[in-house]
């Protein structure tokens, strides 16, 4: 896989600067220097999708199909390492290992400091998490939270989500390691609310080995005042924000999220937040995708606008 370097100024000013130092240590691959070229040659509003575990960009197809038809133009950066396809990251889980939140963060960031424009930034489960870290660092024009991983400052613990942390968290070796989930994990933590063809399919189709760390950063946060897992939620630059909820998500259920949003809630900005009932935390990828995508396309489409050349 092709990587380049990132140029980018990594500051918290909340401008997205047009060139830059060097983040020492970045490197971003060709495809998303690609994507990024792509939308600064054009006059649409960009979105960012931030995948989360156990899934890779590819996750956001269909979304940036929808999106792309409204008018968008979308960038799907992985995280560090990121192999291309499912097939290639069952065969080589070793890449996933050893990324911490803030690492991640500071690739989604220098990806995003390469836009021209702020972008609407998108993200599910840790991607959800990444998503409001660069929101609080005052790099979204809006953004959208779904099933968001907790923060420092979250609370509730429900016992639904112990037990899925509970895959990596078990085992304190598995920090540097990455983790696969099981068809039987899978089920429980992703496919919980879909029947039992849908849930196969998603898993062969969907699910890859996932970085533990940001599991343990994520349940430690609240005993560790120098967690990574911090976000900046009453920062005045960090834009309107939608936090989606899945009444029967496992892995991040609805106290979590609700906690979220009363958090976020403090900025001085617009914050929303909505529950998609009979849903579960494939809520992205399940066959009631275009659903939750459209709640998304229509928060979104209230605080950017569509030229009629982008559209």
């Amino acid at each position: 896989m092709k990587r380049e370097a990132i140029a980018a100024s990594l500051n918290s000013s909340g401008n997205v600067p047009q060139g830059g130092e060097l983040a020492e240590g970045l490197t971003i691959t060709e495809h998303e220097a690609e994507q990024v070229e792509r939308a600064n040659a054009s006059s649409a509003p960009p979105v960012v999708f931030v995948h989360g575990l156990w899934l890779l960009p590819s996750s956001w197809d269909r979304w940036v199909t929808l999106f792309e038809q409204a008018g968008y133009l979308c960038v799907t950066p992985g995280w560090p390492d990121d192999p291309e396809t499912v097939t290639e990251a069952r065969e080589h889980p070793e890449v996933f290992a050893g990324k911490g939140i803030r690492e991640i963060a500071d690739y989604e960031e220098a990806i995003i400091r390469r836009l021209k424009r702020k972008p609407v930034i998108i993200g599910h489960s840790f991607g959800g998490l990444l998503t409001m870290i660069l929101a609080g660092r005052g790099l979204a024009a809006a953004s959208v939270a779904i099933s968001p991983a907790p923060f420092r400052g979250v609370l509730p613990l429900p016992i639904s989500a112990l037990r899925t942390a509970s895959v990596a968290l078990r085992n304190p070796a598995n920090w540097n390691r990455a983790v696969p989930l099981t068809y039987e994990q899978f089920r429980y933590s992703f496919a919980n609310a879909v029947g039992e063809d849908e849930a196969k399919e998603l898993y062969l189709g969907y699910s890859v080995p996932g970085a533990g760390e940001p599991l343990f950063q994520a349940a430690s946060a609240n005993f560790n005042p120098w967690s990574e897992a911090q976000v900046n939620s009453t920062n005045p630059e960090r834009g309107p924000m939608l936090i989606v909820s899945a009444d029967s998500d496992h892995t991040v259920p609805w106290a979590i999220a609700n906690a979220s949003y009363k958090k976020e809630k403090q900025n001085k900005g617009v914050t929303e937040i909505v529950k998609m009932p009979g849903r579960g935390h494939a809520l992205t990828i399940d066959a009631g995708w275009r659903e939750v995508a459209e709640k998304a396309l229509a928060f979104v489409k209230r605080f950017t606008t569509i030229t009629a050349r982008a559209a």
